[in-house]
């Protein structure tokens, strides 16, 4: 949303910027390193740290800063009060248990995909069994690169072509797996598939052994506001027996859920 520049804040969207460095690779960022991320000086990034710290959003040493569980409330907060979540999370819930498998609702944001509910085990069972799993780290907020996911490629077809062609301009697509596409061509085909079955299967590009189907999820004005995935292990099954097994039961799923979002 764009606002006139006199309505802008810029105090609260400098703490924003430096509260969202914080991520996997970061646990912990003293003042350069927060100023790097959220570009701005180290000063600035310092105060910022220092005023999450007094409200209890973060914690320290004196020197370096870390997430404190304070910061739940707000995701807490969305999904408590947030429609989605609510409307979806039944329907998941109810997915997973008839046929095993774990399944995530994702909307897109920016470059990358926001897990907004989920059901299904989160790793492999002792013996092994691949049939009840989970990526590694998934949970409710989890943040995944959109290039890189069955879930993200679903949302990026489904943008206007204009909208999609400036996602892509510019941008370089990180390698995250030996198998993630990376080429801006190919990705751009990729995502042409995924407009065109309405279904998209990613295998091994985001994490080493996880396979995903992603189809979209529709309003009933017809546009997309999410995608739901399963997943499953490339050991245990092909994306051809993956897609012939949950595709039609996923998308059935897709048309009950319309009416409600």
């Amino acid at each position: 949303m764009a606002i006139a520049k006199a309505d802008l804040i810029e105090g609260m969207a400098k703490g924003m910027a430096v509260m969202e460095s914080f991520d996997t690779e970061r646990q912990r960022l003293n003042a350069t390193l927060a100023s790097q991320r959220a570009g701005i000086t180290r000063a600035a990034a310092r105060r910022h740290l220092l005023t999450l710290a007094h409200l209890g959003y973060l914690e320290t040493d004196g020197s370096w800063f870390w997430l404190a569980p304070k910061v739940l409330r707000l995701s807490g907060s969305y999904l408590a009060s947030a429609r989605l979540p609510r409307v979806l999370q039944p329907t998941i819930n109810r997915l997973a248990a008839q046929t095993g498998e774990s399944f995530s609702a994702v909307v897109l944001d920016g470059d990358e995909v926001v897990i907004v509910a989920r059901a299904g085990r989160e790793r492999e069972t002792a013996r092994g069994d691949a049939r009840h799993m989970m990526a590694y780290g998934l949970h409710l907020g989890a943040r995944l690169p959109a290039h890189a996911t069955s879930t993200g490629r679903v949302l990026l077809a489904a943008l206007p072509r204009s909208q999609f062609a400036t996602w892509m301009k510019g941008r370089a697509l990180q390698r995250l797996t030996a198998h993630t596409v990376t080429g801006a061509k190919e990705f751009r085909a990729v995502v042409a598939q995924a407009r065109t079955d309405d279904f998209c299967i990613a295998s091994e590009e985001h994490e080493p052994g996880v396979l995903a189907l992603a189809v979209p999820l529709r309003n009933a004005q017809g546009r997309t506001v999410a995608a739901l995935n399963v997943v499953a292990s490339p050991q245990r099954v092909t994306p051809a027996a993956l897609q012939r097994e949950m595709l039609a039961q996923m998308l059935d799923t897709a048309r009950e859920l319309r009416a409600l979002m």
